[in-house]
């Protein structure tokens, strides 16, 4: 059996087409549910992969089935790459037809994405700031007619519709564009952030290549269940997150401009904030060659830089400080990571946040003295760095943020490049295991309860994914 197996996956177009009609049986319920329904107005039946309230077990189990051929095929096609691709090309176009497919599958598990055409609505059709305006403050204040306006009407129905907004202000032009070029037509501006976003993600299997030379990390990001439902499906915004960060590290390392590098990072951080961790590194690198107290100016003079960049990209915006008071929105909520295990079974007062203090505390510590030392250090390696830093965003990511998503371990793909194989190996296997863990949710709905057993499923599955047998891929760091 084994043998017919490998004489079977032998064959480079076997393991594309069963990739790509997984691929179709993840995407046909939604193809289903806008068959009858003909619209995603009225939406809510996220949470659900078949779309209906019938045997929730079974649709799970349908998912888990699923995910599973396209895990199994994912890391078979990396394994035989260079069989199945003989040029970058063919990777490309085959990237994009996945892509293209994953265009119709509804955002089942988050419906993040309706919230943020609502808000890009409401700033291109009704001129208001959505910094200090909320949807749901402004349609309930000016009775506003909503079954004219179906994208405004999604994200009044939305979970954070009485919430301003979250991220940084390119994220916000850009469903501000989307939303007003679609007329307030939901089925179409979903399309069309759909379509931007697989374009993002060729570009950003582009930038990988660029900077790595290496067929294999563009697989692995590119070809990425987890990418293919977090990035596509979903469309979270994060991809362009990678986009920015991807482009900054290209001009640093391939075209030696760090003004354009400090700019792209700068518009990484006009969408989501931590991407500032990796400033330092970025600085300090470029001047490399020189000695500390002159590598010291540099960082407050292009830190200076970078401020006043991602400063102007809030002029739009800004009004006051209050301009800023969405970000914090998100450390006040709990989602799926341990600090939901510390709320639902220790009844502590103030525990949360005192071990969230503590993290931060040593956190910034640890950080700061990392920076300092680099700033002495003689002979400074890119890749050798990156590993460090690495850290460093994992740490900010599973200790410090209260509010754990999925789609933030897209955090983790940029630097990946440099990473030891076994770091490589771990940030996959975090990437598609939250996609397995999120069949809690499948089963049992939405709830913040939910996020106890989702991080029971992680470590588990992380834990015994580490477990398994010796066959792993044949990964070389860059450096």
């Amino acid at each position: 059996m084994k043998e017919k197996l490998q004489k079977l996956t032998e064959n480079k177009k076997i393991l594309l087409i069963i990739f790509a009609i997984a691929s179709i049986m993840f995407a046909i319920p939604s193809i289903i549910y806008m068959i009858n329904n003909g619209t995603v107005l009225n939406f809510d039946e996220y949470f659900k992969f078949c779309l209906n309230d019938s045997n929730r077990l079974g649709q799970t189990t349908i998912y888990i089935i699923i995910l599973t051929i396209l895990t199994i095929t994912y890391f078979l096609i990396i394994k035989n790459r260079e069989k199945i691709f003989k040029n970058n090309k063919q990777m490309y176009i085959y990237i994009a037809i996945i892509s293209l497919i994953f265009v119709v599958v509804s955002p089942i598990i988050s419906s993040d994405v309706f919230y943020y055409l609502g808000i890009g609505r409401l700033d291109s059709k009704y001129g208001q700031n959505p910094y200090y305006v909320t949807i749901k403050d402004f349609v309930d204040e000016n009775n506003i007619d909503l079954s004219t306006d179906t994208t405004l009407a999604e994200g009044y129905r939305n979970y954070w519709s009485d919430t301003t907004v979250v991220y940084g202000p390119i994220w916000t032009m850009i469903c501000k564009i989307v939303s007003g070029i679609t007329f307030g037509n939901i089925d179409i501006a979903l399309l069309v952030l759909k379509l931007l976003n697989v374009g993002v993600h060729i570009l950003n299997c582009y930038l990988i290549y660029k900077i790595s030379g290496k067929k294999i990390f563009t697989l692995i990001y590119g070809l990425n269940p987890y990418m293919f439902i977090e990035g596509i499906a979903h469309v979270h915004n994060d991809i362009y997150v990678l986009t920015f960060v991807l482009a900054s590290i290209y001009f640093l390392l391939k075209r030696k401009n760090l003004i354009l590098s400090i700019l792209f990072l700068a518009l990484a951080t006009a969408i989501k904030y931590f991407t500032i961790l990796l400033l330092p590194l970025i600085i300090i690198y470029y001047f490399r060659d020189k000695k500390p107290l002159e590598r010291f100016k540099r960082c407050i003079l292009y830190g200076i830089l970078f401020i006043l960049m991602v400063g102007v990209t809030y002029l739009i915006y800004v009004q006051d400080i209050q301009v800023l008071s969405g970000i914090m929105t998100q450390q006040e909520k709990f989602a799926k990571n341990f600090y939901i295990i510390l709320m639902e079974y220790f009844d502590i007062p103030d525990l949360i946040s005192n071990v969230n203090g503590t993290f931060f505390s040593c956190f910034v510590i640890i950080y700061l003295f990392t920076n300092i030392t680099l700033l002495y250090k003689k002979n400074i390696n890119f890749g050798e760095e990156s590993r460090k830093y690495e850290y460093f965003l994992i740490a900010f990511l599973f200790l410090l943020i209260t509010n754990f998503q999925t789609w933030y371990i897209m955090w983790l793909f940029p630097l990946m490049m440099w990473q030891k194989k076994e770091n490589i190996q771990l940030i996959i296997q975090i990437s598609i295991v939250s996609q397995f863990a999120n069949s809690v949710f499948l089963i049992n709905g939405d709830g913040w309860r939910n996020g106890t057993p989702f991080t029971f499923f992680m470590v588990l599955g992380i834990y015994l994914w580490s477990l398994y047998n010796n066959r792993k891929l044949k990964i070389k760091s860059k450096y």
